[in-house]
């Protein structure tokens, strides 16, 4: 296997990531771009050795994508019951933090941050952060006559705070 130095990594995803997002189709509802972009964050990550604080806020970044995703694609199909979107977001949270939870890397009392799992607490920050993300594009597309501001504007605003809530993490926990 060939091995990289960190700095010949982030070149070589940097470039994998650009060549994607130079191929797009019609974009949707929290779009699968954006379920790729938060994708790669969390593969990047992991990858990279970084703490898990930031790989949570991409994997809560992802999770709230799949959401989306999920209940747009059962919306357009007219497919819907009783508390739809809340059983969707329980069932994706269980199938993410289950798993975790048995393999370890949620829960070890080493890997806490103010007393919260590093892992579990960037996924919440990072649910909260994509999702909000997904609700200011909708206000300020709206107000702008239900356009975007600038080209790939659906993807940059649920990302941007995925982007910053890692860096604050990362300062916190360098």
């Amino acid at each position: 296997m060939l091995m990289l130095n960190k700095k010949y990594k982030l070149v070589l995803i940097s470039l994998i990531t650009a060549a994607g997002l130079l191929k797009t189709g019609v974009v949707q509802a929290v779009c699968p771009v954006c379920t790729i972009a938060v994708g790669a964050g969390v593969g990047l990550a992991q990858w990279l050795g970084i703490d898990d604080t930031v790989t949570g806020v991409w994997v809560g970044g992802l999770t709230v994508s799949m959401i989306f995703w999920t209940i747009n694609f059962l919306a357009g199909k007219k497919i819907n019951w009783w508390r739809r979107d809340f059983i969707i977001a329980l069932v994706y949270y269980l199938m993410i933090v289950i798993p975790l939870s048995y393999s370890g890397l949620i829960g070890h009392p080493q890997n806490t941050l103010v007393g919260v799992d590093k892992l579990l607490l960037g996924a919440i920050f990072g649910s909260l952060g994509f999702f909000l993300g997904v609700r200011a594009y909708e206000v300020v597309k709206r107000k702008n006559h239900d356009r975007a501001y600038f080209p790939f504007q659906k993807v940059a605003m649920p990302v941007a705070p995925l982007i910053i809530l890692s860096f604050i993490f990362y300062l916190i926990t360098k």
